[in-house]
């Protein structure tokens, strides 16, 4: 009986682990380690501060998922990991393992002065309520939204949401007659935002933007926040609510290890996702750093496609086989805005960009409840 630990709850964790019961030869126990037995369906807060999602309607309890997978929940944090892998240290003791598979997600970067001023809405359900309320209580006034990224590893980052809560921002004060009390101004340090999307993309969402009358702030270095301001090289400009996404580094429990780590902090992966260096060791999701396009998404989607890959490879050398299964870069989403959506899709071979629509908003909501239905 193999026994097999996984890092975290989120969406490549909780792939891993179905992966896994697929390869009907593998015999083995799994142990997932996270601080809850919980998953937050992140993709779903975007419609938190319009009341189209509660933070009920996101948060699912995974006690019978793991009863189903056969799974034992430990309630811990990882804290670091021996030289060659086989043991995973947690604030509930050492763990020991025949295969590790890490999926723990990764951290956004809070260096920048005054960032306690902005509120970071990816880091879970707390911020995207705190948005909402926030906005209620507001009776005008100026509104930033941005995003920036890990200035050693540009493509550890995570400014697609972003633009959803902007769009979605705009339309909730359109339907509740509100929007000309408000001046929304979007701001990042690229020149050409969202440029992973594709070309295409970045002339939609910008044309979008001007059609909304929201402001742009764009291809001006970042300085710091202030309680009623963003402040950039470029200049600043007012805002008493400040959303922004930093870019995404390592988890802390990362520098207690020996882990081949990237200029950006993740953990460095190969085609296969395998750890360099360790064996049976891989990663998969935001925490890791791969081969590929710079393009390459950090989203649940290619997180799903990365532990896929994980889980077949870790069965593969369990059956004594060579690890052959890769992932293929893609991505794909619907940039919502609460009322329909703009689909975008890009591979190594195209890059597709359609027109927003009310059916890509229903297709979106419709994705959820398939996703979610298996672990309720």
């Amino acid at each position: 009986m193999k026994q097999i630990t996984i890092v975290g709850a989120g969406f490549a964790a909780l792939t891993a682990i179905q992966t896994l019961r697929q390869q009907r030869k593998l015999n083995c126990e799994i142990t997932v380690v996270s601080q809850k037995p919980e998953f937050i369906y992140s993709p779903g807060l975007i419609w938190i501060p319009c009341r189209l999602r509660t933070g009920d309607d996101l948060r699912i309890d995974l006690t019978a998922f793991f009863a189903r997978m056969r799974v034992k929940h430990v309630a811990a944090e990882a804290t670091g990991l021996s030289a060659d892998g086989r043991f995973l240290k947690t604030t509930a003791g050492e763990i020991r393992n025949d295969g590790l598979i890490i999926a723990s997600g990764g951290r956004f970067i809070k260096k920048l002065p005054g960032i306690e001023h902005a509120i970071t809405p990816c880091e879970g359900i707390a911020a995207a309520e705190a948005i909402r309320e926030r906005v209620r209580t507001m009776e005008g006034g100026h509104i930033a939204m941005g995003f920036a990224s890990n200035p050693n590893e540009p493509s550890s980052m995570r400014g697609g949401p972003i633009f959803e809560f902007l769009f979605g921002l705009d339309s909730q004060l359109r339907k509740e007659q509100r929007r000309e009390q408000f001046h929304l101004t979007f701001f990042t340090p690229a020149e050409r935002p969202g440029n992973r999307l594709g070309p295409k993309a970045v002339t939609g969402i910008l044309a979008e933007m001007k059609r909304r009358n929201i402001t742009t702030h764009l291809g001006h270095k970042l300085k710091s926040f202030s309680p009623r301001a963003v402040i950039t090289e470029g200049g600043e400009f007012e805002a008493e609510l400040i959303v922004f996404m930093p870019g995404l580094t390592g988890n802390t429990w990362f520098d207690n290890t020996e882990l081949p780590r990237s200029a950006g902090g993740l953990i460095q992966g190969d085609a296969q996702c395998r750890v360099p260096g360790l064996e049976r060791v891989y990663i998969a999701g935001d925490a890791g750093s791969f081969p590929g396009p710079d393009w390459m998404p950090k989203q649940a989607h290619m997180a799903d496609l990365q532990a896929r890959a994980a889980a077949k490879n870790l069965a593969a050398e369990f059956a004594g086989r060579e690890p052959k299964a890769t992932f293929k870069v893609e991505l794909i989403c619907i940039v919502d805005t609460n009322d329909s959506g703009m689909l975008v899709a890009r591979t190594e071979n195209y890059n597709l960009v359609l027109p927003s629509l009310r059916v890509f908003h229903l297709l979106k909501r419709f994705f959820e409840w398939l996703y979610l239905r298996r672990f309720r």
